[in-house]
């Protein structure tokens, strides 16, 4: 073995550097370092029970080996090792190397005498230096050695005076930013865990679950360890070239925990109770592992959900979205770990207060050398700001949260992951990351179980498909019924997801003693006309009204003062002619005041005195007319300025695109949507670092940057049925294309080339039929593939890129249908997180886990069309509202939005949803506290009908609406103004009225029928039985 050790004298002496230029620097980091006059090192016998410690991880930062029964003394300008004569061997080389630095290597050997020269000659050399001697005291070496040098090195303090300070905490920051090598073992490491983890471990804990096998946690870890022997697993793993796998261990036994037990700490272990989750009432299963390549640890955690509750899959999703925001923004180079756990506690508070006494103590450390470097740990008592370059293990997760599937019970969440941090960017997970959480559910409950429980849930009822005589009723006009168990089983779910919502929001804003959204009231913006008298203008002598447009003022006489009033506070100004006077009257913004529309506009103190109007009057009527003109272009100008500043209130400014060194992956000849300035021109969509540019070669000052980490969702839509096949991509916050504003940017390619008919030339003399026909819908099938599969590629290519911030989405055009989201009627198309229309702008897309519920509105029987509102869980935000949509889509968008666990509601009429969002947003805690969403819910279990004539205090308004006059109904709400609408409601309730409505009339029929069949045959067995006897 001793052969085989060869020191890296570039990485020695590159790291000794390190640690001299931080022992001068005298940063805060470094302060312990810098009061030191030496730095003692010691090291004793093999200790089998301390796996990690700062002596063991200087050894292996500098040397890349551990040398038992060594001292290393450092000063500011020498080394000094003393060690065995068999261990010298290896430090000569570190001789040849130094360049300014002076290695000295004291031999040990078996004379006493020699030794103990060898001793004092040491404490003469830190004695030299200065009383003051840097030295880990936490780490207590043991053998004869480390006893040996303990004794001389006491007496010779307390003759010398030596002080001893710890400089463990300066270490640490020494080390803390990894260079390239260190990254790479990371890397690896990293590798290996998530391996292990997702190509190892999901499978087996699976298998388990679902075959019932009686196997322990314990058992379970020890096979998990077993796997890093297994030479065919780590062939099959991709980014290990290079890597010699005898060089991995594991950091710790694998920790697997279920059943309800569960312990979050990095000290947990696996107990001998069996593996728990598939008894057909769900579980949580969480393991966490952690492998070292190089003695460079990585760690990784997982959370699984068996058969699991919705609340807790959206609690996972939480979990997974606090996780992201930490990672992408906050988790950074130079942010202090006090200030990003306090970030993740507000996250935490703000989806729920009660949530943060769930939350775990700290949310990570940093990790290398030592698995857990306790000097960075992500705790709210931590002030040490994290440096570049350094790995992070962010560590999230809830302890004991209440169990919906077994009462009395607790579950926990975690969420585990290996980081390193960048300089104002993103941090880049060296773990593989968790894309989605629904790939961290199972479910092992059957079908067949499911329908039991539901039947013994629900009374049984007849067959909903039996037909009276095998004829369409009317009512199948609005498209084939859903079958009675389908939709029993959605009329369960639904009532579910109701109550879910319910609970949820008396929880979300339960800590808001009543008070709506603070951060969306409006608030007292300040302005000023002028700082100082003497900035005023030179003609305001002349004692007249002036516009002074650089100020945005306008000056008016007072008594003999010039008055200047920020345009801001002008309301309106009119002018009017009487006899050989002009009167010009300026009317201010005051409390009070009528706003129409608009809320009240807030004031810096309303109770102080305002000045409500004014008037002057001139014969010199040309000037005030000059003045009116220039009063009003400039309210005209502020007017626009302020909706352009709320307009752009949210863009965002990007990082800057780090460009890729090596070849980078383009997708060539795209055209970009919204396009940039000038005429269309193609270019070239190229995959970088942290995301993508498009440039074109005809217009090279231009360019779109997208960032990975301001990507929301990624759609690859195929050319399949439509003209263009398109890589689209929604952002988290706009930005400015040109002078634009856009959230959505997509790259596309038409599918179809002009094509020319080659009938009438020579090809016709040897072709009769229709073969050239034949052969350009070939050709275009094959085009059309060729380029579904080029985009697709690199859609993928862009989600790898990613590193799992993003992922590839494809619309289902099977499930899509029309419907009218801004002014014309398109298809609409499910994706797994979207609901999208990508073709023609302006696109739409809504991402399904921001909406709180789904209203439909105008369902109606007689009506063709219905319309579909989107509430999302931000009340800031104004309904979405997709109108005409088809009937004979309605039973399909039903079963969509309650497959995706959307709560859906509807209604026989238009809603007033301004005023309904308004009384949500004063006061959401008492919303929910009378009822919440179920004013919508009163009529949608009892019919069209019913509905119609709820006690809805938003609908109610709208059908008292109705019988005022016209001129009452034009200025009342902005929904169901049209014919249509009207005519189909009061249609309806006419016929309500007159007698059974049409689903009633079905089931007596259907009762009859079934009776008949019972008594001895059919409507048809009879009639035939009759015309026999005719003949």
């Amino acid at each position: 073995m001793s052969e085989q050790i060869q020191i890296d004298t570039g990485a020695f002496q590159r790291r000794v550097q390190k640690l001299l230029s931080s022992w001068k620097d005298g940063s805060a980091d470094f302060e312990q370092l810098g009061q030191v006059d030496s730095l003692l090192v010691v090291m004793g016998g093999q200790n089998d029970d301390l796996i990690y410690s700062k002596t063991t991880a200087i050894h292996s930062w500098l040397l890349g080996y551990e040398f038992p029964s060594t001292v290393i003394l450092f000063t500011k300008d020498a080394i000094t090792f003393v060690t065995s004569a068999s261990k010298a061997v290896h430090l000569e080389a570190l001789k040849k190397g130094s360049s300014g630095l002076t290695v000295d290597i004291l031999k040990r050997s078996k004379d006493e005498a020699a030794n103990r020269a060898i001793w004092d000659d040491l404490i003469s050399r830190i004695d030299a230096q200065g009383s003051k001697v840097g030295c880990l005291p936490k780490d207590k070496p043991v053998g004869k050695f480390a006893d040996e040098w303990q004794a001389i090195f006491e007496k010779a303090q307390s003759s010398k005076d030596f002080k001893l300070i710890d400089v463990s905490a300066s270490l640490s920051a020494v080390w803390a930013a990894k260079d390239d090598d260190e990254v790479k073992s990371i890397k690896y490491a990293s590798k290996m865990s998530s391996a292990v983890m997702s190509g190892y471990f999901e499978n087996e804990m699976s298998t388990i679950l679902d075959e019932g096998k009686k196997v322990t946690h314990e058992q379970l870890s020890e096979r998990i360890e077993g796997k890093l022997d297994d030479t065919k697993m780590w062939k099959r793993v991709k980014g290990l070239d290079g890597a010699d796998l005898s060089l991995a261990d594991w950091c710790y036994t694998p920790i697997v925990q279920s059943g309800g037990e569960y312990d979050l700490k990095t000290s947990a272990v696996s107990t001998t109770k069996r593996l728990q989750g598939a008894d057909g009432n769900g579980g949580v299963v969480i393991a966490s592992m952690g492998i070292k390549y190089r003695n460079y640890c990585s760690n990784i955690g997982r959370t699984y959900l068996i058969d699991p509750h919705s609340s807790q899959q959206k609690m996972y999703a939480f979990l997974h979205e606090l996780q992201t925001e930490l990672a992408d923004k906050h988790l950074r180079a130079g942010a202090t770990c006090k200030d990003i756990y306090t970030k993740a506690v507000d996250i935490v508070r703000a989806k729920d207060d009660k949530l943060v006494a769930s939350f775990v103590k700290n949310i990570g450390f940093g990790i290398g050398l030592e698995f857990r470097d306790s000097a960075y740990v992500l705790s709210a008592k931590n002030n040490r700001p994290l440096q570049r370059d350094m790995v992070v293990n962010l560590s999230v997760g809830f302890q004991d949260l209440d169990d919906p599937n077994h009462k009395g019970e607790v579950y926990s969440l975690l969420l585990i992951d290996t980081l390193k941090v960048n300089d104002g960017a993103a941090a880049t997970f060296l773990t593989d990351r968790v894309r989605g959480t629904n790939d961290m559910a199972f479910f092992f409950k059957d079908d067949e179980e499911e329908e039991e429980e539901e039947e013994r849930r629900s009374p049984a009822k007849p067959d909903g498909k039996v037909t009276p005589g095998g004829k369409v009723l009317r009512n199948k006009n609005r498209g084939a019924a859903l079958d009675d168990t389908a939709a029993e089983k959605m009329k369960l779910h639904q009532k579910e997801l109701a109550k879910q919502k319910q609970e949820d929001g008396l929880a979300r804003f339960a800590g808001e003693d009543g008070e709506g959204n603070a951060s969306n009231e409006k608030v007292f913006k300040k302005f000023e006309s002028y700082k100082r008298e003497n900035l005023l203008p030179t003609k305001v002598a002349d004692l007249k009204i002036m516009v002074d447009h650089r100020a945005q003022s306008i000056i008016l006489p007072i008594y003999g003062y010039a008055v200047p009033f920020h345009i801001n506070t002008l309301k309106n100004v009119s002018k009017s002619d009487e006899g050989e006077y002009t009167y010009l009257r300026l009317n201010f913004v005051t409390p009070g005041q009528i706003a129409g529309k608009k809320e009240d506009v807030p004031f810096d103190d309303p109770d102080a005195t305002f000045v409500r109007s004014m008037s002057y009057r001139s014969t010199d009527s040309s000037r005030f007319t000059e003045l009116f003109r220039e009063i009003t272009e400039l309210r005209k100008s502020a007017t626009k300025r302020d909706a352009e500043e709320k307009e752009l209130a949210d863009v965002v400014e990007q990082d800057k695109l780090i460009l890729s060194k090596s070849r980078a992956y383009t997708l060539p000849e795209v055209f970009p949507r919204p396009a940039m300035e000038g005429k269309r021109v193609p270019g070239d969509l190229t995959i970088h670092q942290n995301g993508l540019r498009f440039s074109s070669p005809l217009r090279p000052d231009q360019k779109i940057d997208l960032l990975f980490s301001n990507m929301k969702h990624l759609f690859f839509q195929p050319c399949d049925k439509e003209l263009i096949v398109i890589v689209h991509v929604h952002l988290k916050s706009p930005i400015m294309i040109g002078k634009r504003k856009a959230k959505d940017v997509q790259f596309y390619r038409e599918a179809s080339d002009v094509q020319f008919d080659e009938t009438g030339n020579r090809k016709r003399k040897y072709r009769s039929g229709d073969e050239d026909e034949i052969e350009l819908e070939q050709e275009e099938r094959r085009r059309r593939s060729q380029l579904n599969k080029e985009f697709k590629v690199f859609a993928e290519r862009i989600a790898e890129a990613s590193e799992g911030r993003v992922s590839v989405d494809v619309p289902y055009r099977e499930l899509g249908f029309n419907g009218v989201p801004f002014r014309t009627n398109v298809l609409l198309q499910p994706t797994t997180d979207c609901l999208v229309h990508l073709t023609d702008p302006p696109f739409l897309v809504i991402t399904l886990t921001d909406v709180e519920i789904v209203h439909l509105e105008r369902v109606q029987f007689g009506l063709q069309s219905f319309d579909m509102v989107f509430v999302f869980s931000d009340f800031s935000r104004a309904p979405m509202h997709v109108t005409s949509i088809p009937t004979t889509s309605l039973d399909d968008v039903k079963q969509w939005l309650d497959s995706v666990d959307i709560c859906v509601t509807e209604g026989a009429v238009n809603l007033n949803w301004g005023a309904i969002m308004k009384t949500v947003n004063e006061d959401p805690y008492d919303f929910f506290v009378e009822g919440g969403w179920g004013f919508l819910q009163s009529g949608s279990d009892d019919g069209g009908s019913s509905e119609s004539e709820s006690g809805s205090e938003f609908g109610s308004d709208m059908d008292d609406g109705q019988e005022e006059t016209d001129e009452d109904s034009e200025s009342g709400s902005d929904f169901g103004d049209s014919a249509e609408d009207e005519s189909g409601s009061e249609g309806f309730e006419d016929e309500s009225d007159e007698g059974e409505d049409w689903d009633e009339l079905e089931r007596k029929a259907a009762r009859a029928d079934e009776k008949k069949r019972r008594q001895g045959g059919s409507d048809d067995e009879e009639d035939s039985g009759k015309k026999s006897k005719r003949r």
